[in-house]
Order: C-alpha cells, then sequence, then structure tokens
C-alpha cells in the first residue's frame, strides 16, 4: 500500500526558466549571463588587472567542474564553492590561515546569485495546487531536489509564498545532503526520514535518469510527469506517466 509521495521540484513542481520573461520584460539579461556578469564585474572591482574576458573564462571553466562533479560524482557543489573554483582558476586563492577575506568577497556573489530565482521566482506547474492539498490528505509528501544555483533554503521560500510549505513533511535537497540525484543514498535516506520501506513510497518527477531510475533502484514506485516537459515517456521505465496533476491523485490510487 503507497502511503508517501515524493516530489522533484524544477520542471514538476516549478516551470525551470519561466521567470525568464519575467527579466526579460523588465529589460533584465538571462539568468546565465546574468550570472557572468555577476562575477565579471565583482572581479573587475576587487582585481582591476584581470581582463573581464579572463574573469567570464574563469566562471565558464568553474561552471563546467559543476557539471562533472553533479552527472559523475552525484553531488552538485553550492555556488559559494563553485565561485571559489573561479578563484582558483584566476590564481586568486590565498595561502593558508587568509581566507577571510576570499569569503567575504566569494559570499557577497554568491548571494546575488542564490536569490535570483527566489526574487523574480518562477510560474507552478497548472494544478499543482489542487493536486498537492488532495493527496496530503492521504499521503505523507516530500521534496527530493537537487540544487543547482536556488538552495534548499530558497526552494523553502518559494514553496512558501505559494502557499505548498505545509504540505511537506520532509524537505531532502542535495545542498544540504551532500549527495544528488539518482544516487540511491539520497532516496533509501528519504525512505529512512518516511519511516517507510521503499515499496510504500513514490516518486514523482520529470527524468527519466534522476526521477525514475533512482527511486526504481531502490524498489520505490516511479511517476514520470509529462506536464511541464516531456523528454523521455516513450521510453520510460516509470510505473506510470502523469502528464496532468489533475489525474495524479487516481493514478497513485492504482498503485496500491
Amino acid at each position: 500500500m503507497i502511503q508517501a509521495l515524493t516530489f522533484d521540484f524544477w520542471d514538476t513542481i516549478a516551470i525551470d526558466d519561466s521567470d525568464e520573461p519575467k527579466r526579460a520584460r523588465l529589460g533584465l539579461p538571462s539568468k546565465a549571463d546574468a550570472r557572468v556578469q555577476l562575477f565579471v564585474e565583482h572581479i573587475a572591482h576587487h582585481y582591476p588587472d584581470i581582463p573581464p574576458r579572463r574573469a567570464a573564462e574563469a566562471y565558464r571553466c568553474a561552471n563546467e567542474r559543476f557539471r562533472h562533479d553533479w552527472h559523475n560524482n552525484h553531488h552538485t557543489p553550492s555556488v559559494y564553492l563553485r565561485l571559489y573554483y573561479a578563484y582558483e582558476f584566476l590564481g586568486l586563492t590565498p595561502p593558508p590561515g587568509k581566507f577571510a577575506r576570499l569569503v567575504r568577497e566569494v559570499n557577497e556573489v554568491a548571494r546575488a546569485i542564490e536569490t535570483m530565482e527566489v526574487r523574480i521566482p518562477p510560474d507552478f506547474a497548472p494544478h499543482v495546487h489542487w493536486a498537492l492539498q488532495t493527496l496530503s490528505q492521504e499521503y505523507t509528501l516530500a521534496i527530493i531536489s537537487d540544487t543547482i544555483h536556488t538552495t534548499g533554503r530558497g526552494i523553502r521560500h518559494l514553496l512558501y509564498e505559494q502557499g505548498l510549505l505545509s504540505y511537506f513533511k520532509h524537505f531532502l535537497f542535495s545542498d544540504e545532503l551532500g549527495v544528488s540525484k539518482p544516487s540511491a543514498a539520497v532516496f533509501r535516506r528519504a525512505c529512512l526520514q518516511l519511516g517507510l520501506p521503499p515499496s510504500m513510497v513514490v516518486h514523482v518527477g520529470d527524468r527519466e535518469s534522476n526521477d525514475v531510475e533512482g527511486p526504481l533502484s531502490i524498489g520505490m514506485r516511479a511517476v514520470l510527469y509529462t506536464g511541464i516537459v516531456d523528454r523521455s515517456s516513450h521510453c520510460t521505465h516509470a510505473s506510470l506517466v502523469c502528464k496532468s496533476f489533475l489525474n495524479l491523485p487516481q493514478m497513485v490510487q492504482r498503485l496500491l
């Protein structure tokens, strides 16, 4: 019998990059360009001898290092650590015992990047409010989300602003866990927090590798959600494919 559901956040509950049109209407650059711009301006202010092109290259290399850790090591380094990688690339890391200035400098930019999607929030999936309210009456709900730029704290704030935070009893964010999907450790931790065997838990998400293969690897059920983007429903191993949150409560009942 299913007793709990865990949900991915981006492109499942919230629509990733739906804030980009809002930024454009405000005359702001895309998030990707804004992040580079923030770092380049930051370096120009503190280290005027470093050319802007070199600073931009450092940020891009730090992002590549992040993506390698994420995809190969199932770990999402924090924004702070990513910026530290860029500092390393520029040869700006201080000797041991003299990190205080660097910490202050990097935190300044990290906070601006981490709050970008909080200050201009994304749209949320159609009917997700109704579905979560309905499901929370019968099941324990939890969030399992990788954090790329917005921290777990930021995602909690987004959920709170939408009136959705109270529906969830547990939160597992990669920046807080130190491990990311599709690692089996993430889903085992979720089951431990829920106090349930994997067979009684269903995970709902949009990515085959992260949100289907991950939970299935420990015996959970998986629902592939395609209401925002359909990446792999034609070849999924998910227990079910959900195109609309209007159908999710009834679909979960079929898994009993």
